[in-house]
């Protein structure tokens, strides 16, 4: 076909477009503008195989942090990652949204204080240690 290059192909149907933005920045940006308070994000690649960025936030209340989890996941379709998996929206004193690559915990300040997660994934270890 005149004027495409060797490796294209006329577009026949719709598709929806690939994400252009790195999930971590998506996230982080999310978080920024829903408020959310003490922003940690930790670098797992190579310490886990569960995702390579966890991330740990607060919210003021669990009004704060059921809002803070919603909003994420309109972020997260308006980017183009699809829904996150989600655990805690009930209670909201402890959310968890799974997006795959990074993993981010939305905590009320007093549960976050209790279970200090964040200290636990910043230790230097390697994921295979004997």
């Amino acid at each position: 076909m005149a004027g495409l290059p060797n490796n294209s192909t006329p577009d026949t149907a719709p598709t929806m477009a690939a994400p252009v933005r790195p999930l971590i920045d998506v996230i982080l940006d999310c978080l920024d503008d829903a408020k959310a308070e003490e922003t940690v994000a930790v670098d797992i690649t190579g310490k886990s195989s569960l995702a390579d960025h966890m991330v740990v936030t607060s919210g003021r209340s669990q009004r704060h942090v059921g809002a803070v989890a919603d909003q994420m996941v309109v972020a997260l379709r308006e980017a183009g990652y699809g829904k996150p998996r989600i655990e805690g929206l009930p209670h909201c004193d402890w959310v968890l949204v799974d997006a795959g690559d990074v993993i981010v915990h939305i905590f009320r300040p007093e549960v976050r204080e209790f279970y200090n997660i964040e200290k636990m994934w910043q230790a230097d270890f390697a994921a295979d240690a004997h």
